[in-house]
């Protein structure tokens, strides 16, 4: 589902982001990227979602080589992917519905169906009954929920989260990434980049470290 090949990225003042990065992750696994501030964890994720191109090897999702998708075609490829941020990135002037239904809206669906997706998101990360909630009323932790609601209301192939836990006490992070679990047990590949290895160490999953920008543990599939 996601193939990194000897991948390397260097930016323009000579940093090197990524070296030699090589590992895959298969369908409906779920894994978590860990290593120090600034060891290429964002960049890994960047890179999946075409924000960023590698300078050196090959990114693969979903069977596609991604050198091969053009300008155009970056939205396309970027409907398959949900991400979850660390500080929920949502519309505070906007109601959790409308939040959720934000890239549904942009996508184009019909007004019935959105409504029936973001219902059926909201229900699965337990917020149904606040809908017409602002989030400035909800709780750190139910405001990450309606972020996961709206990174998997289109339904993605593939679930990214960016410290999706680092503003939450320890019993809320464990409940989000049983969240998360719960998404891997339906069909979606996630990926999950924490600095939490006490609480991802407990969760048996596969733990893919970085270290200055080289893949340095949980490579293999």
């Amino acid at each position: 589902m996601i193939s990194f090949e000897r991948v390397s990225k260097r930016y323009e003042e000579g940093h090197d982001a990524l070296r030699e990065v090589s590992f895959t992750i298969e369908k409906d696994e779920l894994v978590f990227l860990t290593g120090h501030s600034g060891a290429g964890k964002s960049t890994l994720l960047r890179l999946i979602m075409l924000m960023d191109r590698p300078t050196r090897g090959q990114v693969t999702v979903d069977e596609t080589g991604l050198h091969s998708v053009s300008r155009r075609g970056i939205p396309h490829h970027r409907r398959k992917i949900g991400v979850v941020f660390q500080n929920h990135q949502l519309l505070y002037d906007r109601s959790v519905f409308d939040n959720v239904a934000l890239p549904l809206i942009i996508a184009g669906y019909d007004h019935r169906e959105v409504g029936r997706r973001v219902r059926a998101a909201l229900d699965k990360v337990g917020l149904l009954a606040r809908e017409r909630a602002m989030p400035v009323t909800l709780s750190g932790g139910e405001q990450q929920r309606v972020g996961i609601a709206r990174a998997v209301v289109g339904k993605p192939k593939i679930l990214l989260a960016d410290e999706p836990t680092g503003n939450l006490d320890p019993d809320l992070s464990a409940e989000i990434m049983r969240l998360f679990e719960d998404f891997r047990q339906v069909g979606v590949t996630v990926l999950i980049a924490s600095h939490d290895l006490v609480l991802i160490s407990r969760l048996h999953h596969r733990i893919m470290t970085l270290q200055e920008g080289r893949l340095i543990a949980g490579g293999g599939a």
